[in-house]
């Protein structure tokens, strides 16, 4: 007959009774010193008075600037706006709404608009939103200052507005496309219109 038990398990060493106290001791002290260490950051007014932290409101927001941004909805709106006044000029163009970084929120290209309009179109808005300005009164600048033109990013022709909140720049609107700058701007015009429908 065979004998079918388990054989009970060895003592453990005494190096490994050890290493485990070690290392149980390391946790402990890890999860003490992190919570003395939070708490230590946070001044108080006396010896054992309750600890509390500080927030950005109570620092007087002087860390923190906030802007205002173009939602995905308007900037669409925008776009569409500035599309179909073209489409009713028989207009071929392409659309960018940029935000304030120059980062693109929507682009349209207009059926049958040519394959450069597309990239004209987002620099055009970013140049607008850079300056606060429209490109086509940036266009004049460059006659005293021409290297304005070697900004990456930038196109200095006509067909570029910006869309401003609160006396700020929150986005561009860039058109190009169309025969002449004056009618891109045109467009773009009625894009920024659409927004304060």
């Amino acid at each position: 007959m065979n004998d079918h038990r388990t054989p009970s398990p060895r003592p453990a060493s005494r190096r490994t009774c050890l290493l485990t106290g070690a290392a149980v001791a390391a946790a402990l002290a890890a999860g003490t010193f992190g919570a003395v260490s939070a708490n230590a950051t946070t001044p108080t007014a006396a010896a054992g008075a309750p600890q509390r932290t500080v927030t950005a409101a109570e620092a007087g927001d002087r860390n923190v600037h906030r802007t205002s941004h173009l939602t995905v909805d308007a900037a669409t709106r925008a776009a569409q706006a500035a599309l179909q006044a073209a489409r009713e000029d028989g207009q071929r163009v392409s659309v960018a709404v940029v935000d304030r970084a120059g980062n693109t929120i929507v682009v349209l290209r207009g059926d049958g608009a040519g394959p450069q309009s597309y990239a004209s179109a987002e620099r055009k808005g970013f140049t607008a939103v850079s300056w606060n300005a429209p490109t086509s009164a940036l266009v004049k600048r460059l006659e005293t200052t021409p290297n304005l033109r070697d900004i990456p990013g930038t196109l200095f022709l006509g067909g570029g507005v910006p869309v401003a909140a609160g006396g700020a720049p929150i986005a561009g609107i860039g058109v190009a496309g169309a025969p002449s700058g004056a009618l891109d701007e045109e467009y773009a015009r009625a894009g920024a219109a659409a927004l304060g429908r």
